[in-house]
């Protein structure tokens, strides 16, 4: 089921990218368990690495996990989240 792995960096304001904490991750991961079913195949793993199945769409994760970390006030209203498919 998890057979992508998708580096989740932070973007600051400077433009240096930082891994995200798997805590905000986890938190994401684990609202949408019952929020958001199309989110439902993914794994936090560690600082900045989440394990994904092919129906999680990057296009609509990336804004979805923006939102969440701004509510949350882990992103700066300048900061965006860069999210990137590692290769196997």
């Amino acid at each position: 089921m998890f057979l992508r792995r998708l580096r989740i960096d932070r973007i600051t304001t400077q433009g240096d990218p930082i891994p995200c904490p798997i805590a905000w991750i986890d938190n994401f991961a684990m609202r949408n368990f019952t929020n958001d079913a199309i989110f439902d195949d993914t794994l936090p793993v560690a600082d900045g690495l989440l394990e994904a199945g092919f129906r999680v769409p990057l296009d609509r994760l990336t804004p979805a996990m923006e939102d969440w970390f701004r509510r949350k006030g882990y992103l700066a209203p300048a900061e965006t989240l860069r999210i990137e498919e590692l290769p196997r």
